[in-house]
């Protein structure tokens, strides 16, 4: 994951996993609008670092 990825993740999680589908989107919003910020941050990084992952095998 990028530095920016990171930092994207950490200011606007909901823009970071954007490119991730609908679902992944979604469940950020979800998570960032109810007031769990952080869990809307932590889901983002989880996300972001699975598809690395996932790209790299």
């Amino acid at each position: 994951m990028s530095c920016l990825r990171a930092i994207v993740c950490l200011l606007l999680p909901p823009l970071a996993v954007i490119d991730r589908g609908c679902g992944a989107f979604l469940i950020v919003l979800i998570l960032t609008i109810a007031g769990v910020w952080v869990g809307g941050v932590i889901a983002a990084l989880i996300i972001n670092l699975m598809a690395e992952n996932a790209r790299a095998r």
